[in-house]
């Protein structure tokens, strides 16, 4: 996983696209659909009603029962309708026995209701074609009609949620882009900390080394020891070289044993301690046969950035950091613990986030980029197991167990 955009960036941007077009396009096209359907539905309403008024129109019974047609068809009109003579004149403006769902202001004069229905006869025939009322195969009647409310909400509903989605996209677009330029320079800064914090140790160790050397370069012996220090900080820095370099490949990894690469970062530590003005005591213990898949040189970062921060945790007292390794049935358990000041509750899920910092040194990238060498990398888990405000913190890391080869 790289920290810059690149071409698998951009096909999860254009698959997102195209997912969102298709959702719209297929609420749009399903919608349609709904709206066609209800139309057809009027429409048939429509033409019951005119088949209605020709049988009204037609029969030769003046004591024809028209109850059933009234209740049935004339009552089931939810859409504006008018009713003309073939010449397109209203029949009737009063009672509005010659329109129906048509909104009248009861101010307007008779004259004034047939010319504001006479407008809306040249809008609903815009909307859809007249049902012609036939008597002896001629033209007596025409109705006019519109879509009613129902059909209208339907045909701008997905019009709308589109729009929504629109601007909903942008405003998380912008957000997401915000958050993403602001984690990119936490890591930025993070990164430059946490290489000023890998390399602090060894170049402080190497001008103690260069010191004692001027002190001491009539002693042979005392030259000898020294040049063998001086040579484990180079060895140092040229891993410090390798971890970063590593940084976005995917490591190799093979069966180790976690409780000697523990001590190995542990012995490193234990010598330079003095030079670093820490009274502090290192110790480790547990199950030294256990062998897991390790890339032993980001594993010892992990433990070292533990380290790190254990120490910047235990001020002005005697410090404690302990190892310990035990084993389940199926996983390598490792606990690190220090008696330093603690983290607050709320802090212990931010600790592993990149640039989060409480201090001025620490806690910028180093634990991020543990959990991601333990979790990405190895496939196992580190997290905070308990912590106490001025008492101390306990760290567990959960590893696959392998078998020795």
């Amino acid at each position: 996983m790289k920290m810059s955009g690149g071409p698998g960036s951009m096909n999860i941007k254009l698959s997102l696209i195209i997912v969102g077009a298709a959702i719209a396009f297929g609420t749009l096209y399903y919608t349609q659909n709904l709206v066609n359907k209800l139309q057809q539905r009027e429409q048939e309403i429509v033409k019951l009603y005119a088949s209605s008024l020709e049988f009204i129109v037609n029969t030769e019974s003046p004591n024809t029962d028209l109850t059933f047609i009234f209740q049935n068809v004339v009552q089931r009109i939810d859409f504006p309708l008018i009713l003309t003579d073939d010449k397109d004149q209203i029949n009737s403006t009063e009672s509005g026995i010659g329109y129906r769902n048509i909104s009248i202001d009861p101010k307007l004069n008779n004259n004034e209701v047939k010319r504001f229905l006479d407008e809306n006869v040249k809008q609903l025939s815009k909307q859809h074609s007249p049902i012609f009322v036939k008597s002896n195969g001629q033209i007596i009647q025409k109705i006019y009609f519109g879509d009613s409310d129902i059909i209208l909400q339907l045909r701008y509903y997905p019009y709308l949620q589109i729009l929504f989605a629109v601007l909903f996209l942008i405003v998380a677009y912008a957000s997401f882009s915000y958050v993403k330029r602001s984690e990119q320079g936490n890591i930025w800064v993070g990164m430059s900390k946490e290489t000023a914090h890998q390399l602090g140790t060894p170049i402080s160790s190497l001008m103690g080394w260069n010191e004692m050397l001027r002190l001491n370069y009539k002693n042979q012996d005392k030259v000898l020891d020294i040049s063998d220090e001086v040579n484990s900080d180079l060895v140092r820095l040229s891993k410090i070289t390798k971890r970063f370099s590593k940084i976005g490949s995917i490591p190799e990894l093979k069966n180790n044993s976690p409780y000697e690469t523990i001590e190995h970062v542990i012995n490193y530590f234990q010598r330079r301690l003095p030079q670093l003005g820490k009274n502090v005591d290192i110790t480790l213990k547990g199950e030294k046969d256990l062998s897991v898949k390790l890339n032993a040189e980001l594993f010892e970062w992990v433990i070292e950035n533990l380290i790190k921060n254990a120490l910047d945790a235990i001020e002005n007292k005697k410090g404690e950091i302990s190892f310990f390794v035990s084993s389940s049935k199926k996983n390598v358990e490792i606990e690190v613990s220090d008696n330093g000041k603690g983290i607050d509750h709320k802090s212990r899920t931010d600790i592993f986030r990149p640039g989060y910092s409480t201090k001025r040194r620490g806690w910028g990238l180093g634990l991020s980029l543990s959990k991601r060498i333990i979790e990405d990398y190895h496939k196992g888990k580190i997290f905070v197991k308990q912590s106490t405000i001025n008492e101390g913190t306990t760290f567990k890391i959960i590893l696959n167990k392998s078998e020795i080869s």
